[in-house]
């Protein structure tokens, strides 16, 4: 048990996905899970154990930023005992290459948050994914003949920017072709605990179009992603 996971040492299964919203964790617990049981709600922060085509799994909410998911997904890691964290989360599209409910795979991630550099001195902007949680991830795609973009993500501290035009430069500059907030910090936690972590993202609004989702639509409409990283437990779990 920690302050912010009241669940005991073996609750979780090796490998946990990772929405951000606790609703999002809800209904693929009760969607696609059986013999499933929540293990901890501090915070409204639901978290499921379960098995999945007889594969044990947990699911998890990670809450906003980067902040929120690198206290869960450090302790995940460090108390719990759990190897690999696969973050199933939305992205705004940077480029019109995009559409909405597109699905990608983060294959780096850039930011210009701090995070790294105050918590043990990493000054790089990027940060890298798990190749092989990567690999298994592309060949569950490919099973469920689910075509996933290989994307450089923009990770971001801000949502609410004075210049919301920044992210053109952006895209030039780095060659992000979305944005999230929580993949840089998830990343930089696994590869400083020697643990893994990938990154799905389906495109739920668009910067250069302005379309977006609505809530309930990202709360339950993200089954392709959901259905690829559950496909992945065969080869990582």
């Amino acid at each position: 048990m920690t302050p912010h996971i009241h669940a005991k040492v073996g609750d979780f299964a090796k490998t946990v996905l990772m929405p951000g919203d606790p609703l999002r964790a809800k209904f693929i617990a009760e969607t696609y899970l059986e013999d499933v049981r929540e293990i901890s709600n501090v915070r409204n922060i639901l978290a499921y154990t379960g098995k999945y085509q007889g594969k044990p799994v947990s699911v998890m909410a990670s809450g906003m930023g980067m902040p929120s998911i690198g206290i869960y997904s450090w302790e995940l890691f460090s108390v719990f005992g759990v190897e690999n964290i696969i973050r199933v989360g939305s992205c705004g599209a940077y480029t019109e290459a995009l559409q909405l409910h597109d699905v990608l795979l983060a294959e780096k991630v850039w930011s210009e948050s701090t995070f790294a550099q105050t918590q043990n001195g990493e000054a790089s902007p990027f940060n890298a994914p798990s190749t092989i949680l990567n690999q298994y991830l592309t060949e569950s795609a490919k099973r469920a003949r689910t075509k996933i973009h290989h994307a450089i993500i923009h990770s971001s501290d801000v949502f609410y920017r004075n210049d919301h035009m920044s992210f053109k430069k952006i895209y030039q500059e780095v060659g992000a072709v979305a944005v999230e907030m929580e993949s840089f910090a998830l990343f930089h936690n696994a590869r400083t605990l020697n643990k893994h972590a990938a990154c799905l993202l389906t495109v739920s609004d668009h910067l250069l179009t302005n379309e977006a989702t609505t809530s309930s639509k990202r709360e339950t409409g993200f089954t392709q992603m959901i259905e690829i990283a559950l496909g992945s437990l065969q080869d990582c779990a």
